[in-house]
């Protein structure tokens, strides 16, 4: 039933802020963008990240991090936290070896949302890159 992420959307109250933000997190700009929502193609597989101005958020919808995190595959989870530290992110959880070679690291963006970092050798082994996994 489900094959693949297809978009992970994010809120901001500052939706200009936060393409601004993301931008240089990312490296690259948005390929998508309509009033109130932007969207990156990003990583090996190009999955989507889409940024939605607060006022369009489901009634109810928590304000602060919710109990989710997603977690985007990096190749040295410590560099990659301390990046996000460095462009204004506050720490949620901090680099953390899982065992059998995962890595996490987590963050709270400037806009409020809980972005994970982690090294999976699980991803590793199905982009094809069986040297890199057994690290």
């Amino acid at each position: 039933m489900l094959r693949g992420l297809a978009t992970i959307n994010l809120w901001a109250d500052d939706l200009a802020a936060a393409t601004t933000w993301y931008a240089d997190v990312l490296g690259v700009d948005p390929y998508f963008e309509r009033p109130g929502y932007v969207e990156f193609r990003l990583g090996d597989y190009q999955h989507e990240l889409g940024l939605i101005d607060s006022r369009h958020a489901p009634a109810g919808a928590p304000a602060g991090p919710g109990g989710a995190i997603v977690y985007w595959h990096v190749d040295d989870v410590t560099a990659a936290f301390g990046e996000l530290l460095s462009k204004g992110a506050k720490e949620y959880e901090g680099p953390r070896e899982r065992g059998a070679g995962f890595v996490t690291a987590s963050v709270v963006d400037p806009f409020g949302n809980i972005l994970g970092v982690m090294r999976n050798p699980h991803y590793l082994e199905i982009l094809g890159s069986p040297a890199d996994a057994a690290e």
